[in-house]
C-alpha cells in the first residue's frame, strides 16, 4: 500500500514554492495527525469501487493530485504563490475532520467551519506566503468545500457557487469526484 502522506508531500516539494512548502512543513507539525484515519468514520461515504474507504492522506493525494493536474484551468504554474493557494486549500481542508484535536470518534460535520477559522485566526502567518487577495480565496475555499452542504451557508438564502470564487467550487468538485471515487492518479492499487 502506498504512504499516501509520504506522496502528498513529494508532489508539495515539486509544486510549492520554497516559502510555501516551509510554511506547510510547519503547519503539518500543528495540525492533528489523522492522516491514516478513514476519510468516513461510518463507511458510508467515500467508498471506493472495491468497498474500502480511503484513509485521509488517501483523500487528499487524490485531490492535490487532480488539482495539479488541472491547474491550468487557472492559469496557475507550480512553484507560485497560487499554487500554494491551491495546494494549501486541497490540503487542509479535511484537516481538521475528526476535531480540533483529532480524538474524536467520527467525522466532525462543522470540520470545514472549523478549518477554515484555523486558517483565518492564522491569516499573519499564510500572508507571509500569499497576498490577501489569494489568502481570502484560500479560507473561503476551505470554509465553503463542502458545497451546499457547508456549516457557514447563510441560512437564509439559497446556495449558489456564483456568490463565491472559483476556486470554491473547484475544491468543491475535487472533494466530491474524490468522494466518488472519480479521481485516478499515478498510484494502481
Amino acid at each position: 500500500m502506498a504512504d499516501y502522506k509520504q506522496k502528498m508531500l513529494e508532489l508539495l516539494e515539486e509544486h510549492m514554492t520554497e516559502k510555501g512548502l516551509k510554511l506547510w512543513n510547519g503547519i503539518i507539525k500543528i495540525v492533528p495527525d489523522i492522516w491514516n484515519k478513514p476519510s468516513s468514520s461510518t463507511g458510508k461515504y467515500h467508498k471506493k469501487k472495491n468497498g474500502e474507504v480511503p484513509t485521509i492522506a488517501e483523500h487528499t493525494y487524490h485531490m492535490t493530485y487532480a488539482a495539479i493536474k488541472l491547474f491550468r484551468m487557472f492559469n496557475i504554474q507550480s512553484k507560485t504563490t497560487d499554487a500554494d493557494k491551491m495546494l494549501f486549500a486541497t490540503t487542509l481542508h479535511d484537516c481538521l475532520k475528526y476535531g480540533t484535536l483529532g480524538t474524536r470518534k467520527h467525522t466532525d460535520y462543522k470540520h470545514d467551519k472549523e478549518a477554515a477559522d484555523m486558517i483565518s485566526s492564522n491569516k499573519d502567518t499564510f500572508t507571509k506566503v500569499l497576498s490577501d487577495e489569494q489568502f481570502y480565496v484560500l479560507e473561503e475555499s476551505v470554509r465553503f468545500h463542502s458545497g451546499q452542504w457547508s456549516t457557514d451557508v447563510p441560512k437564509n438564502k439559497p446556495f449558489t457557487f456564483s456568490d463565491y470564487n472559483p476556486e470554491t467550487m473547484f475544491l468543491h468538485m475535487l472533494d466530491m469526484m474524490s468522494t466518488a471515487d472519480l479521481i485516478q492518479t499515478d498510484v494502481r492499487e
